[in-house]
């Protein structure tokens, strides 16, 4: 994906493209200005916004003047923003999809950005075309029908069925990227924050789909845009995927448990099996490597990076940074004695806002595999030690016990235990790796994502920092083994020592030192989670809004 504005369109006015026209930013500039900072989806909250740059703009339905029916009009824009004078100034790029319409219904009027006071879009009010009903209906239209249009192409699964005239309804409630359910069949997940490359949200269950696994919903189709490279990826920009009414998330389904205190070990351990499930089949399908003593050193360092930038930004962190370097230092030690670990994909920001459980097989499925979207694209598509994952789920139980109704009492914190102690072994029992025999990689990758929602919660929801600076007390307070992983029992023989298959992730050793129901009022969804609740749950949905 190059800088370099596109100029093709669906149709030409008599003069020219308006995706041409030399004005067609500088006019929007002032309503993006004040709209862009306000969406949830914006990633640069607190940072002025000094300007935009065109990188690509398709007319996907034409915007004409007269007439009743909405134009739209597809922009990738980067956004600059101040930056301390010791950092680059950053220029995210984010996807826009705008309506254009002469005198919209009134409807319409929570969408609309403004009215252009010049350029090609002049008198014409602008609005948020995901809010529109038809517009919606019209992307659907151009993922059944797969082309080119402009600088966008739309492609779709040779063996995928999507029904004509399915309506469409946006989810009201997002957050990093926004998304349409269109009837109770396909949920359209549209990236609002670009980053050159494939997502890994389409590589990963496509993937998966090839090697038949079924515990993720494989894409039905998706748009992108076209690189200016011969022979680059292009840039994902939506994926369609199939949603399944009647699911619940993971969350909903642990919070309904903590409000009437019931145990959730059955369930998480059976959420367990299914984690191994998909490590196992991504491990089969994905190349896998070895990560040994210099790059454990290096993952380490880019966690204390982490710790010492959040640190900065969130001062209640500064009193246990020197605690919690203890366990990113362990880790850098691993693999002095020429041990190494393999590293493979992985969902990347797995909690339980991420998961459905079906209503009729109680069956579980993992979506929502973008990673974490703050995170460089490059970084989101490396390999890493599957307990990763495992980490970033037990941090997700703990969050569930001190986020429920009774807020972290004595009872919430043994369910959590008890829940995070039934999920490992549920994860080791279908083949993964036994995470008590990890402790410094659970110990270290449970810290870093500590520190990941200390950094959220500051920015986004202060009201809760105090549910992931609970955890920091806990981990700076010594060097043991996270809670629930200490606590786990199994039968003889369970565990990293037993026979049977490569265990998903496992530690090898070199002798020679190796080459190579509702939610209770007030609780939160995990950190960056936004999802709309109920019964329908859509597989596919943004997990982090």
């Amino acid at each position: 994906m190059s800088d370099t504005a596109s100029t093709r369109a669906t149709r030409n006015t008599p003069d020219r493209p308006l995706v041409a026209a030399p004005d067609l930013l500088s006019s929007l500039v002032p309503l993006l200005a004040e709209w862009v900072p306000r969406q949830r989806w914006f990633a640069g909250k607190g940072r002025l916004i000094t300007g935009f740059t065109l990188v690509s703009a398709t007319e996907l339905l034409p915007c004409t003047a007269d007439g009743s029916a909405p134009g739209l009009l597809q922009l990738l824009v980067r956004a600059q923003q101040n930056a301390p004078a010791a950092r680059t100034p950053a220029a995210d790029c984010y996807q826009l999809l705008l309506g254009v319409h002469p005198a919209p219904p009134p409807q319409l009027a929570p969408a609309v950005i403004g009215r252009p006071a010049g350029g090609p879009l002049r008198g014409r009010t602008v609005y948020d075309a995901l809010l529109d009903n038809r517009l919606c209906g019209l992307l659907l239209e151009r993922l059944r029908m797969p082309g080119r249009i402009g600088a966008m192409r739309f492609c779709r699964e040779p063996d995928s069925d999507i029904p004509s005239g399915l309506p469409g309804r946006p989810i009201a409630v997002e957050q990093s990227n926004s998304s349409i359910v269109y009837g109770d069949t396909f949920i359209l997940k549209v990236f609002r924050r670009i980053a050159p490359g494939i997502n890994p949200d389409l590589e990963l269950p496509r993937a998966l789909a090839d090697v038949k696994c079924a515990r993720v919903p494989a894409p039905a189709a998706w748009f992108e845009a076209e690189t200016a490279e011969e022979g680059g990826e292009a840039t994902t920009l939506g994926v369609l995927q199939p949603f399944l009414p009647g699911s619940a998330d993971g969350w909903q389904l642990a919070l309904n448990a903590l409000s009437v205190r019931a145990d959730f070990t059955s369930s998480a351990r059976a959420l367990g099996h299914a984690t191994a499930e998909v490590h196992t089949a991504l491990a089969q399908t994905l190349p896998t490597t070895e990560l040994r003593h210099p790059q454990l050193a290096a993952i380490a360092a880019r966690m204390n990076e982490r710790l010492d930038a959040t640190a900065r930004a969130v001062p209640v962190l500064q009193p246990y940074r020197a605690r919690l370097r203890t366990a990113f230092d362990a880790l850098a030690t691993v693999g002095q004695d020429g041990r190494s670990w393999a590293a493979q994909r992985i969902h990347g920001d797995l909690h339980l806002g991420q998961t459905l459980r079906s209503a009729e097989e109680g069956r579980w499925s993992l979506i929502d595999f973008e990673g974490e979207p703050a995170r460089p694209l490059a970084e989101r598509r490396r390999p890493h030690p599957a307990l990763r994952d495992v980490a970033a789920m037990l941090r997700s139980f703990d969050y569930a016990a001190r986020s429920g109704p009774a807020g972290g009492d004595g009872w919430s914190l043994e369910w959590a235990r008890r829940t995070r102690a039934a999920y490992c072994l549920g994860y080791a029992e279908a083949g993964g790796l036994d995470p008590r025999s990890a402790p410094e990689l659970m110990r270290a990758y449970e810290t870093d994502k500590a520190v990941y929602e200390v950094l959220y919660e500051a920015r986004h929801r202060p009201d809760w920092l105090p549910v992931p600076m609970a955890a920091i007390r806990r981990l700076a307070a010594g060097g043991e083994r996270p809670e629930g992983v200490e606590g786990m029992e199994g039968p003889a023989g369970f565990g990293a020592g037993s026979g049977g298959s490569r265990e998903v992730g496992a530690a090898r050793t070199s002798r020679a030192g190796g080459a190579g129901a509702t939610r209770p009022a007030g609780t939160p969804l995990p950190p960056g989670a936004s999802r709309p609740s109920g019964s329908a749950k859509p597989h596919g949905t943004d997990g982090r809004g």
